[in-house]
């Protein structure tokens, strides 16, 4: 255990010396442009929500015109095997 000790305390130092020595500020150049990315990437996703919606509806609406062709189809027929049987 005593080597272990050893090993561990110096590590744990370094670790946090290194990431003590990345945890630095930006300066006000790179935060806005961060900030624009940020502002930007909640445009994209209202703008990728509303294409959802969008979609959904053009799906929504295209089931329902399939669902009449069908319908329109099925009375076709059988007004053509009705006029058949005449």
């Amino acid at each position: 255990m005593n080597i272990l000790s050893r090993i561990m305390l110096p590590a744990a130092l370094a670790t946090a010396t290194l990431l003590g020595g990345c945890a630095t500020t930006l300066n006000e150049q790179d935060q806005a442009k961060l900030n624009q990315a940020v502002q930007d990437s909640v445009e994209a996703k209202q703008i990728a929500q509303q294409a959802l919606t969008a979609a959904q509806s053009a799906a929504a609406s295209a089931d329902r015109a399939a669902a009449s062709a069908q319908a329109a189809n099925e009375k076709a027929d059988r007004i053509f095997q009705h006029s058949l049987r005449k």
